[in-house]
C-alpha cells in the first residue's frame, strides 16, 4: 500500500463519510447464505485475512454483516448475529488497529456490541425502523450512520415491487429518515443515505435510481451506492455467477460517482478503486 493511500485511509477511518474524494466500503459477509460470498468467510481468521486483503487494495472501511439480506432470506437470531460478527471485528482490529469497521445491522444490541468491539460505523438497512432503540444508541455513540431504503423486508421484497415514482418515493423516504435520525440526536454530519439498489426494486427501478441519483444527492447528505455484483447487473450483461459481475459493478461505481455519490459498498475493491482513480483524474479541476 502506498504511503499516500495509507495516510488517507487513516485520516478517514473515524468517519469515511466525510473526506476528500470517494470512499470504498469492502463487503465482508460472515453468513452461510449471502448471494455472492455466502459461507466463504464464516471463520473469523478467514474473514480477517479477506479484510486485510481489501484494506491492502484500498478499502477505506470494512462493512461486516452477520445476517443475509438477499431476496428471500430469513432473519437470524440476535445471538447468532452476535456470534458471527463480534469475533470477526476483534480479529480484524487485532491485526489492523486503525482499520475503519462498519457493522451492517438493524439491531441495536448487535450495533452496541460491535461498537464496543471497535466498529466505528453503523449501516442500518431498515433506516432505523427495525429497532426503535437504534437511533438513541447511534446518537449516544456519536458514530456515523448509513440509512438505506428497502421496500418491505428481504423475505418478500422482490415479489412484484411497485412504485408510482421510484425516484421521488425513495428520495422522500430517505429525507424523512434522515430527519428522524437528526431529531433523535444523530449529528447531521454523521448521516449518509443509500437508495437501496436491489432492495425491493425491479431492473427498471434500479436503472431509474442510477440515472437520477442526483435527486438523492441533492438532499445534502453523502450518498452510498451498493450495486456490487447484484442480480440486475447479471440481467443486463447475461452474467449468471455473481462473482463474475465485476465489470458491471465498476460501471455503476463510475456512473454513480459522476452523479454525486461518494461512498461505494463493493466486493471487488481493487477494480473499483482503480476505476475511481481514473474518474477522479478526468473530472478533477
Amino acid at each position: 500500500m502506498s504511503r499516500e493511500r495509507a495516510t488517507r485511509r487513516g485520516a478517514r477511518a473515524g468517519n469515511p463519510l466525510q473526506g476528500p474524494g470517494p470512499a470504498l466500503f469492502g463487503i465482508l459477509n460472515v453468513t452461510p447464505d449471502s448471494f455472492s460470498d455466502g459461507g466463504d468467510f464464516l471463520d473469523p481468521e478467514a474473514a480477517a485475512r479477506h479484510a486485510a486483503g481489501m484494506l491492502e487494495e484500498g478499502a477505506d472501511a470494512i462493512d461486516i454483516g452477520g445476517e443475509s439480506t438477499r431476496p428471500g432470506s430469513d432473519p437470524v437470531t440476535e445471538e447468532e448475529e452476535l456470534r458471527r460478527v463480534v469475533p470477526v471485528i476483534r480479529a480484524i482490529l487485532q491485526a489492523h488497529p486503525d482499520a475503519g469497521v462498519s457493522v451492517d445491522t438493524y439491531r441495536a444490541s448487535t450495533a452496541e456490541a460491535a461498537l464496543e468491539a471497535g466498529a466505528r460505523i453503523v449501516n442500518d438497512v431498515t433506516a432505523l425502523r427495525g429497532d426503535r432503540r437504534m437511533a438513541a444508541l447511534v446518537a449516544d455513540a456519536g458514530c456515523p450512520l448509513i440509512l438505506m431504503h428497502m421496500l418491505g423486508e428481504p423475505k418478500t421484497m422482490q415479489k412484484e415491487p411497485r412504485y408510482d415514482d421510484v425516484v421521488r418515493e425513495v428520495r422522500d423516504f430517505l429525507a424523512r429518515r434522515a430527519d428522524h435520525a437528526i431529531a433523535a440526536g444523530v449529528d447531521a454530519e454523521n448521516v449518509a443515505l443509500d437508495p437501496g439498489i436491489g432492495f425491493g426494486k425491479t431492473l427498471e427501478h434500479n436503472l431509474a435510481l442510477l440515472r437520477n441519483l442526483e435527486a438523492i444527492v441533492g438532499l445534502g447528505f453523502p450518498v452510498l451506492l451498493g450495486a456490487s455484483r447484484k442480480r440486475f447487473l447479471g440481467r443486463i450483461t447475461g452474467t449468471e455467477e455473481a462473482k463474475d459481475r465485476v465489470f458491471g459493478t465498476v460501471a455503476t461505481t463510475v456512473l454513480g460517482y459522476e452523479r454525486g455519490a461518494t461512498l461505494f459498498r463493493v466486493h471487488d475493491v481493487r477494480a473499483n478503486r482503480e476505476a475511481l482513480a481514473v474518474a477522479e483524474a478526468v473530472w478533477r479541476v
